[in-house]
Order: structure tokens, then C-alpha cells, then sequence
């Protein structure tokens, strides 16, 4: 990760994230994948890429976290600040609907990636790539042609969450792919940054930003699930719970209001 001092990191990119958080949980499950007010032809989302080589791929969870972590330091990047060369596309994504599409590469195809605009994170033995969010249409064909699809991975035993850190708990009645979890565990990030922020607890988002922002994600039990589950009450949550909701437009794999993600910080 580009080492950035702390203290030009720009949280307040993430203020548009702060008022629609709890609209877009209030939102009627249908009302989630409304795209009438959208042109199809300036789509505007965040690529990302997982490493997953065909002779050693990565292990799952550490894969999830890499991608995790990739998405919140991309947005405070020093380049998010106004004036930064990423500014107005980072703000003017976040200011929207924030998708994100997750696709894999190897070899050759990962190493080109690297050229573009950009974070990659690596966790154990894993690596992933957040790109600075763009026009479909815009899309290199770097990217392009990096395929969406396969990219499974087999569940593996991450062991006890790691003292200190956020968890990303992952829905245990919604199958998912590695690449729909990277995204949702994404936006997972990005929420709890935001929330923080809101709060002027900054100086916790400091401590984060220099662990890169580690965090772990892990397969919740029913148990775990029923506990931390808002069900209509997300400010409660958040305020007694700290936990932070991740609810799905549906437009791949999961229905539209599908909860994926309770990310709870510690």
C-alpha cells in the first residue's frame, strides 16, 4: 500500500455515504434496484481485481480481506482530496450508486493492472486491486477483458478473528462468489469508515489507515447473525452494537434488499 500520512487522508469523501446510509436501509426491497433515474450509458462503478493464479490461488478469507481493505484506502487516498487527481471521480462515485464489480486475472493480465490508477493490498497469500471508479464505457481494455466469472474459491478455516480489528460478517443463508463477496465486503469498509467519520472519531480511522486497514471476514453463524442483525433499527446498531449494514441492490446473485454483509467494529 502507498504509505500516506495520516493526516491528509480525505474522510470527507465519504460524506455523501453519511446521509443516504440510513434512506437506503429504509428503502422497500423493490425500490433497491430502481434504475429509472440512471442512463445506462454513464454508468460509473469501482473495478476491482483478484489475483487468483491457476497453480497456487489464494486462500478465500484472505482474498476477502485484501479486497476489503483495498476499497476504503483507494477512497482516502491523499489523491481523494479535493484538488487530487482522483478527486472528482471518487466523489462523484460515492455521490451516487457506489457499485463495485469485482473480476480476476493472473499472471500477465494481473501484472498489467498494475499500471492503472489504483491500490493493491496483499494479505497472506492474497492480493487485490481497487481501481479509481469509472464509466463502464471508459473501462481500458486491461480490464475489459478480465473475466467476471470463476472466480470461486473454495472455503477454507481462517481461524479466531484477530484482536483489535473490524469483522465482516458474511450473510450464512446467501451463497455468494469470491468476486460478489469482494464487493459487498467493500462496501462493508466504506460504511464503517463513513460512520466513523461522521462521528469525529477520525483519530480511530488514523489507527486503522496505519494497520491497512486490516480487518477480518468470516462466515456468520445463525447465532451471531440473529444477534447483530438490525432488523428496522440501524442507528440503534450502530450506536450500541457498532455494527454497520450492507444491503444489496440485487442486481447479481442476490435478491434486490438482501442484507450480505454486518461489518461490527470493535
Amino acid at each position: 500500500m502507498v504509505d500516506v500520512p495520516a493526516a491528509t487522508r480525505p474522510y470527507s469523501v465519504l460524506d455523501p455515504l453519511i446521509a443516504r446510509y440510513a434512506s437506503w436501509l429504509a428503502l422497500p426491497r423493490e425500490a433497491t434496484a430502481d434504475t429509472s433515474d440512471e442512463d445506462p450509458e454513464n454508468v460509473v462503478l469501482m473495478p476491482m481485481v483478484l489475483r487468483i493464479e491457476r497453480r497456487e490461488p489464494p486462500d478465500r478469507t484472505a482474498l476477502l480481506e485484501a479486497a476489503a481493505a483495498a476499497a476504503i484506502a483507494l477512497c482516502v487516498d491523499e489523491r481523494c482530496k479535493p484538488g487530487g487527481e482522483w478527486h472528482a471521480a471518487v466523489h462523484g462515485w460515492i455521490s451516487g450508486r457506489i457499485r463495485k464489480v469485482a473480476r480476476r486475472a493472473r499472471g500477465a493480465h494481473w501484472e498489467a493492472v498494475q499500471a492503472l490508477p489504483g491500490i493493491t493490498i496483499r494479505v497472506g497469500n492474497a492480493e487485490a486491486r481497487a481501481f479509481v471508479p469509472m464509466r463502464v464505457a471508459d473501462m481500458p481494455k486491461e480490464l475489459s477483458r478480465l473475466q467476471i466469472s470463476g472466480s470461486e474459491l473454495a472455503a477454507d478455516e481462517p481461524g479466531p478473528v484477530p484482536p483489535g480489528v473490524p469483522t465482516l460478517w458474511l450473510n450464512p443463508d446467501v451463497p455468494m462468489s469470491a468476486g460478489k463477496s469482494a464487493a459487498q465486503v467493500g462496501h462493508a469498509t466504506m460504511f464503517l469508515a463513513a460512520l466513523l467519520h461522521a462521528e469525529g472519531r477520525d483519530a480511530l480511522l488514523d489507527e486503522w489507515a496505519a494497520q491497512d486497514f486490516r480487518c477480518a471476514v468470516r462466515k456468520a453463524d445463525a447465532g451471531t447473525w440473529a444477534q447483530l442483525h438490525p432488523q428496522d433499527d440501524a442507528e440503534t446498531a450502530w450506536r450500541e452494537r457498532r455494527v454497520a449494514v450492507v444491503r444489496d441492490a440485487g442486481f447479481t446473485e442476490v435478491d434486490p434488499g438482501t442484507v450480505t454483509v454486518l461489518a461490527q467494529w470493535p
